[in-house]
């Protein structure tokens, strides 16, 4: 049973059985497109050729019989001349040839007196009566004439007869030759053009439908192998080199695919990460408390002591939670962002006047040095978040009575923060993953200070979403400079 319909995209939908077939997909198929231009490029010039053929074919068959029929009337016509047809000298043998010529070519002769009179007719049925014709004027002016009629099927030959003595032009005779046997030859013709043509036909779509279907077999191997990866059924790079495309595509698919590899890796490992750091405060509290519940009459010393550790553990798992928040706020689209044109140089003063206590108390002195006004197109809060890590990690991670210095600059098109300090530094090897989430280059100063390993993880993001760019240079022992750049516009 075969029942056709319409879907809601106006796709006509062809069911057969309990096979659904898309038509609408397959006239946009690439398969389609090649069989369309093989066809094209294989019938048309096919039909053009064999049109041209008939059409050469008959002009040839036309001009051939014209030619002939003006050899027999201008070898007629100086017969007549010379036997003074016209001036009325009878002439048995020569109505004879007239009407002979006239049989041959199933056509007609009109001879025509200088005076336009109809001397002689062919057909008996125009005699005496008087014809001006603008061939007969013609010829009359010493040009013999030869027209086509392909309308009418006929072929009209004027012929000047001239006195053989005096050259004078005493008369035109006139023929009228049917082409219908040429015509006839020409529809013969045009059969069976026709029937090779479509044999013609018939051969190249057949060839162009498994042509088609054995050009674009890689892509159909390819969108097979994209299936089974999407599917989860296999991993496996794509290795179809058939063609340059498809070289290409399998390329662009291994890259993108390695790409999902490191994702996927990366997800595990901070999904592995996130679980250890969530673990490790709630171990320190569970072993804390049983060591407490273990000791029976234990001193309040004690109790405050061992209180004050479960409140730093538990401080540790809400700063943790509250680092996890700001990153999965910040993998948002930047559609989240809340562009405005904002002062550069108040927000970055603000931030320090936050932040000196904690310098203070670390007794690292901070400097600030904006080499110009800036205004740009920010969201506040999300570069405050990232601005705030990149100084709070130098305040934190620096000497004792080191320094942190901050500075601002801008050109035409973008402006500049630097975040210098006189820290511990990164070790080389480490610079590349200090942007990673939770990856920390001492653990142990880490946890003493209170890091979590995501500070710089929300920065770089923040300032990813601002169109910018972070980059680091540090030595170990001697510091770290973190610069960023940003646009002053922003661009959506």
């Amino acid at each position: 049973m075969i029942q056709s319909m319409c879907i809601q995209s106006g796709e006509l939908v062809i069911i057969l059985g309990d096979k659904i077939y898309f038509r609408g997909k397959f006239f946009k198929s690439l398969r389609f497109r090649i069989m369309l231009l093989l066809i094209v490029i294989g019938i048309i010039p096919c039909i053009v050729v064999g049109q041209g053929i008939i059409s050469n074919y008959e002009k040839r068959a036309v001009s051939v019989r014209t030619a002939e029929i003006q050899n027999q009337s201008t070898m007629l016509g100086s017969r007549l001349g010379k036997a003074g047809y016209l001036k009325g000298v009878p002439s048995e043998t020569l109505d004879a040839e007239l009407a002979q010529l006239a049989d041959i070519y199933s056509g007609r002769i009109l001879l025509i007196d200088d005076e336009f009179q109809v001397v002689k007719d062919t057909y008996d049925m125009e005699e005496g009566k008087t014809i001006i014709s603008e061939a007969v004027m013609e010829c009359y002016e010493g040009n013999n004439t030869s027209e086509y009629d392909s309308k009418n099927h006929y072929i009209e030959v004027t012929q000047a007869i001239q006195d053989p003595n005096s050259g004078q032009t005493e008369g035109i005779m006139l023929v009228s030759v049917s082409t219908d046997s040429v015509v006839d030859s020409v529809d013969v013709l045009h059969s069976k053009a026709v029937a090779v043509e479509i044999a013609v036909g018939v051969l190249i779509i057949t060839i162009s439908f498994f042509v088609s279907a054995l050009l674009v077999r890689p892509f159909g191997r390819i969108t097979q192998a994209i299936g089974a990866v999407t599917e989860g059924y296999d991993t496996d790079n794509l290795h179809e080199n058939a063609y340059t495309e498809t070289m290409l595509i399998s390329d662009a698919f291994n890259k993108m695919l390695g790409r999902l590899k490191i994702l996927d890796d990366s997800r595990q490992e901070f999904v592995s990460n996130v679980s250890h750091e969530l673990k490790t405060p709630l171990t320190s509290m569970k072993v804390l408390a049983d060591s407490l519940l273990a000791q029976e009459g234990a001193p309040a010393e004690l109790y405050q002591e061992f209180m004050e550790d479960i409140a730093a553990e538990i401080e540790r798992e809400n700063k943790i939670i509250n680092d996890l928040l700001s990153l999965v706020k910040l993998d948002k689209t930047s559609a989240d962002l809340n562009i405005k044109s904002e002062n550069i140089n108040d927000l970055l003063e603000l931030i320090l006047k936050r932040l000196r206590p904690i310098a203070v108390q670390h007794n690292i002195e901070v400097v600030f040095e904006s080499f110009r006004p800036v205004i740009a197109e920010v969201d506040e809060v999300k570069l405050t978040l990232a601005i705030s890590n990149l100084v709070e990690n130098a305040i934190k991670y620096n000497h004792e009575e080191g320094w942190v210095h901050v500075s601002l600059n801008a050109d035409y098109k973008y402006f500049y923060i630097k975040v210098a300090d006189s820290g511990i530094g990164i070790p080389e090897d480490a610079v590349e993953h200090i942007f990673e989430r939770f990856y920390r280059v001492d653990k142990s100063h880490s946890r003493e200070i209170g890091g979590t390993g995501l500070g710089l993880a929300i920065a770089k993001n923040a300032i990813l979403m601002h169109r910018g760019i972070v980059k680091v240079h540090s030595k170990e022992g001697e510091g770290t400079t973190f610069t960023v750049r940003v646009p002053l516009t922003y661009i959506a």
